[in-house]
């Protein structure tokens, strides 16, 4: 029996001291930041008409430069703000930023989705950025019908507290002048799997950014020059315009449930490095189709790998549907690169102004026995 106890109370010891030597880990994020939809309001007293005053206003976090609390709809001077994702936003000023630091996990990549809306004529850039990493996102063309995009940055976490700011870079006339945020979430993105005998990574595109349930702008993906860390894990936004990550809640997707949306023509391109033999042959197979949101027109995904091409009509009512493609190529090295773009310019059929285009889903690179 004391044997038996002695073997017990050093079990108990050993496991003590491995759990005070274990590293801490956060839970997973996804989510809001805090008060990441601006529906805290500051108190009265803080408000200067719109105008937030004193660093710490803001329920949720701190602000630097004229930071204005809006509600959407009219505003004095004939201004409109339209603010799709809920009821207030705030508005970034010349120069203006606001900031909160964030709890996460060091060595994961984490993404940041947001909704921004552009409020002045001229070109408007939203800079995001946490430590060592910074993203300017220009939010001049606007992909969306009702007012706003939605938008997606991503950041690999080098420490344990992170401090995500946003800032307008430019300087207007008017001072008051620059973009609108709505709304603003993190996600922690899950390790990256294969589907056994597919060469592609995330080849379905299920693992993402971010997606707010009750809103249906998709998420913008930006270049690969304007983020460094992709928040489509696996794939290379390869063009000078983003792509769109779309859901099945509200759009038309072949399978599971996530897809691209190549919403800028032959600004928009996709692409990933796969492992290859040399000389070896391989089966490359994907969907086209629309995404059910009025995009129509005779449309064509083109698809590259190896020296192989291949174009994929599509003829788009609109409405939905997809059909499947495939062909055969033999790598030329140990690392072939498969990329995708749309050979056009699309709009939506009752909507010239905001630009659309087919969706790619389901791609697979399989051996040929």
């Amino acid at each position: 029996m004391a044997t038996w106890l002695l073997s017990l109370c050093f079990t108990l010891v050993f496991s003590l001291c491995a759990a005070s030597r274990a590293p801490s880990v956060y839970p997973s994020l996804e989510g809001f930041l805090n008060n990441g939809n601006f529906e805290q309001a500051p108190k009265k007293e803080k408000l200067n008409k719109t105008v937030i005053v004193g660093k710490h206003s803001l329920p949720g976090w701190e602000i630097q430069g004229l930071v204005e609390f809006v509600s959407g709809g009219p505003q004095p001077g004939g201004f409109y703000f339209p603010i799709p994702r809920g009821a207030h936003a705030v508005r970034l000023g010349n120069e203006a930023s606001i900031y909160q630091n964030v709890n996460v996990n060091p060595g994961f990549v984490y993404s940041i989705t947001f909704g921004a809306t552009r409020t002045c004529a001229q070109d408007e850039v939203l800079r995001v950025s946490v430590p060592g990493q910074t993203s300017d996102i220009s939010i001049q063309t606007l992909y969306s019908t009702d007012g706003g995009d939605t938008m997606a940055v991503a950041f690999k976490a080098t420490e344990k507290v992170v401090r995500v700011t946003f800032r307008n870079t430019g300087v207007q006339e008017d001072p008051t002048c620059g973009p609108l945020l709505d709304v603003i979430a993190i996600k922690e993105m899950p390790p990256l799997t294969y589907t056994q005998g597919n060469l592609v990574k995330n080849s379905g595109f299920e693992t993402g950014p971010y997606t707010f349930k009750n809103y249906s702008t998709g998420v913008l993906v930006p270049p690969h020059k304007q983020d460094s860390v992709s928040p489509l894990p696996g794939w290379i936004i390869e063009s000078i315009k983003p792509v769109k990550f779309i859901d099945k809640r509200h759009f038309s997707v072949s399978s599971g449930l996530f897809a691209i949306e190549m919403v800028a023509g032959i600004e928009s391109a996709i692409s990933q490095v796969i492992r290859t033999v040399p000389n070896k042959l391989y089966t490359l197979t994907f969907t086209v189709g629309d995404a059910k949101n009025d995009c129509h027109g005779s449309m064509m995904v083109e698809a590259f790998a190896g020296k192989v091409t291949l174009k994929v009509p599509y003829e788009s009512r609109g409405k939905g549907g997809f059909k499947r493609a495939s062909f055969k190529f033999e790598a030329i090295s140990n690392r072939t690169r498969i990329t995708f773009y749309s050979a056009y310019y699309h709009t939506k059929l009752h909507d010239f102004g905001h630009m659309c285009g087919p969706v790619l889903d389901d791609v697979k690179v399989l051996p040929v026995s």
